[in-house]
């Protein structure tokens, strides 16, 4: 699927987020070489944390791309399979897949952080803090249980024995519904999920990666790329990485306008639901904060936690390459 979009409307986009200067001066683009590729598959579930990448459309096509493609990627399908799989070129993924796909796979390369976190605990009122979780009952819809399992260590429980896990495999029994009737004590959602949650009354957070240390401090969402196609093609990952951090920069800068597009796209029926998660999430620090200090956080816990043998340095060296985003941090600070 391409999403398409009249100039004009593109233009007042630009304009409302007082970005009339993202396209790059030919002269420059051309001092970088040609493109080696005009075709780029960015993988898509859907997920409304992802806007940056459903539009950037136009931008990649003021870089010079002209096959512009959106490959559909189940949500609870790791991109790092897709990518390994040569599906997609580019996607965005959680850095706790990042870090679990390229131990197994190594198909893909993380290039940047995008934003910090997106997920919440929600729980009954009576319990206030992770520790209250032992010996309840935790539901799971479609976030990564391997999360909360660090959750859980770091203040001291065993995951294993401590929680009882209610995951989403009966798609007719959805654990956010249960949680919402009152039949399991907790629930780690992602958007549109705490959105959901809000809008049904249920408002009793205990954690938020967005605001509570330590997830606070670490990238959630970051930007990879397939690893051949980043190899074979510099140029074109550079462009694409452009394309998509400026975007990134809109959805900080107009998050209103930005929540129509993807809902006018087809990428989320609800425009509530796309506009509170891009206020809330500070799509602006991809600049500030530090994505392999972000990996290297994640893989320490998942070696502590058993999930992965790898050190958190041999992660960085098999599957990171920091030169575009290096480059584009200077180029675009202003």
């Amino acid at each position: 699927m391409e999403i398409g979009q009249t100039r004009r409307r593109f233009l007042t986009t630009l304009s409302l987020a007082g970005a009339a200067s993202l396209l790059l001066p030919p002269r420059a683009r051309a001092a970088e070489g040609a493109l080696e590729t005009t075709t780029v598959r960015l993988a898509n579930d859907g997920v409304i944390c992802e806007a940056p990448l459903m539009v950037a459309t136009e931008l990649l096509k003021a870089e010079g791309f002209t096959d512009i493609r959106f490959v559909d990627v189940p949500v609870d399908v790791r991109y790092g399979s897709a990518l390994a799989g040569s599906q997609a070129d580019f996607g965005f993924n959680f850095a706790l897949f990042d870090i679990a796909a390229l131990e197994e796979l190594g198909g893909e390369t993380v290039l940047a952080g995008v934003h910090i976190g997106c997920f919440e605990l929600f729980a009954r009122n009576d319990i206030r803090s992770i520790v209250g979780l032992k010996g309840k009952s935790v539901g799971l819809q479609r976030s990564p249980p391997g999360l909360l399992r660090l959750m859980a260590l770091q203040v001291g429980l065993d995951p294993a024995k401590d929680i009882n896990w209610v995951a989403g495999a009966d798609a007719r029994v959805r654990p956010l519904d249960l949680f919402a009737k009152g039949e399991i004590d907790a629930f780690l959602g992602f958007p549109p999920e705490p959105q959901e949650l809000r809008a049904r009354g249920l408002d009793h957070v205990i954690l938020n990666t967005a605001v509570d240390r330590p997830w606070s401090q670490y990238f959630c969402c970051t930007l990879v790329g397939n690893r051949d196609y980043v190899h074979n093609y510099p140029v074109a990952t550079k462009r694409v990485m452009r394309a998509i951090l400026k975007t990134t920069d809109l959805c900080a800068a107009d998050p209103a306008a930005i929540a129509r597009r993807i809902v006018e796209a087809g990428f989320t029926p609800s425009y509530d639901y796309a506009l509170r998660t891009l206020s809330d999430i500070p799509y602006s620090n991809w600049r500030d904060f530090d994505i392999e200090d972000s990996l290297r956080f994640y893989a320490l816990r998942m070696r502590e936690a058993g999930l992965i043998k790898s050190t958190p340095q041999q992660i960085i060296a098999k599957g990171t390459d920091w030169r575009f985003l290096d480059e584009l941090k200077r180029e675009l600070k202003a």
